[in-house]
């Protein structure tokens, strides 16, 4: 795994439609808006934020989970517009087992666009070829069935179902799906 490649300067990863990039001050009003959404942390373990000054100071804690080298989350951006469409995260690096878990979470509007499959097949890509992680995976509530299809489609196999294994934010103990991709699933 090497951790430069995430850490040392904060990775901008691009394609034909999507850039991933630094979420900054001025994305604020795009983000408090994807944040004030319940609908699209229905199957997340995040709380909805409905207070424009608790989303401002998010993008400080965003900014030392990075510092911290812990959590890296990438605004989800039109390429050819500063739109903020929704954001994808890398956490929960495990340098002994060479692996790291994945979320992300689309504003309402992009939902049904094939835009959370592309930003998964870039930071995939930018995970296996540029930080050479082994593993990755992601963890799924049962009922969201359209983030399980975005992994699917990114090659990724269910492993299976964890009972009662995670406590969520608002939601309590919760059952979730694993999803993973190992690096020569990806190379075949």
């Amino acid at each position: 795994m090497n951790l430069e490649k995430v850490f040392i300067n904060f990775p901008v990863l691009q394609s034909d439609q999507l850039v991933l990039k630094k979420i900054e001050e001025i994305h604020l009003q795009e983000l408090f808006a994807i944040y004030d959404n319940e609908h699209v942390f229905q199957y997340c373990g995040i709380l909805p934020k409905h207070n424009i000054q608790t989303v401002s100071k998010m993008i400080g804690h965003f900014e030392r989970d990075y510092q911290k080298k812990s959590r890296v989350k990438w605004g989800v951006f039109h390429k050819n517009q500063d739109t903020l469409l929704g954001i994808i995260e890398s956490m929960d690096f495990n340098q002994k087992v060479n692996m790291v878990t994945i979320g992300y979470f689309l504003a309402e509007e992009y939902w049904g666009k094939r835009i959370a499959t592309e930003a998964v097949r870039l930071l995939v890509n930018f995970l296996f070829e540029e930080v050479q992680i082994n593993r990755i995976q992601a963890e799924v509530m049962p009922a969201n069935e359209v983030s399980k299809k975005v992994l699917l489609k990114n090659g990724f196999l269910k492993e299976g179902l964890l009972r009662q294994a995670s406590l969520w934010s608002g939601k309590g103990i919760v059952d979730l799906e694993i999803y993973s991709i190992l690096k020569e699933d990806y190379s075949s």
